[in-house]
């Protein structure tokens, strides 16, 4: 039986029974005005990670993650210039094996040709396999999305989906996984506590 690999976020691990399988591409679609990044830092946590920034300076990256908690020793910033297709493929094929890698944001990359766009994904995947590594792609789900994000969830064998509202004094983050190839789509939103670190809300009933 393959070995599942940790997320770092251990509700959503006890979701997916473990974890996700290796070689899988996650794709992670959140308002830009979300607590996304948060969430992707608490995916460093497990193992080596390789950060990928399409749009932030390193620099902007490391502070953000050092403030909120993130694993800094064992993460590799890089970023990415005039050529992001090429770049961030190349960087995923260095990466070491059964890591976790992070592209902030996949939306930088999904603006080409589509057909150039399509043999990244899949060249990424297996690498991906090859590796038995992990990759979650951050997508902003914002007023204007990306011509090629239909492409990017077609091909990704994992969809989160964060939402983030406020209500009142309070911000409710909620995550459903509507696409998994490796085990059953949740049946159920689970709400998330996304501050230092990644929690489940306890205080309420999952809704």
């Amino acid at each position: 039986m393959t070995r599942l690999l940790r997320t770092g976020i251990d509700v959503l691990d006890r979701k997916l029974n473990g974890g996700v399988p290796p070689g899988s591409l996650a794709l992670l679609s959140a308002d830009p005005a979300s607590q996304s990044e948060q969430f992707l830092y608490e995916l460093t946590t497990p193992r080596r990670t390789v950060y990928v920034t399409t749009a932030r300076s390193q620099r902007a990256i490391r502070v953000a993650m050092e403030n909120a908690g993130g694993t800094l020793d064992t993460t590799d910033v890089y970023a990415i210039g005039e050529r992001p297709l090429k770049e961030t493929y190349q960087v995923i094929r260095d990466s070491p094996a059964q890591s976790t890698i992070v592209v902030d944001t996949v939306d930088m990359l999904e603006t080409g040709n589509t057909q150039e766009f399509l043999h990244f994904l899949n060249d990424v995947r297996d690498e991906l396999s090859e590796k038995g590594s992990f990759a979650v792609m951050h997508g902003l789900d914002g007023r204007q999305v990306p011509v090629q994000r239909d492409v990017t969830e077609y091909l990704a064998d994992i969809i989160f989906e964060l939402s983030t509202e406020v209500r009142g004094e309070s911000i409710e983050n909620r995550l459903i996984v509507p696409k998994f190839r490796g085990g059953a789509p949740f049946d159920e939103t689970v709400k998330l506590e996304l501050t230092q670190e990644v929690a489940i809300d306890t205080s309420r009933d999952i809704a």
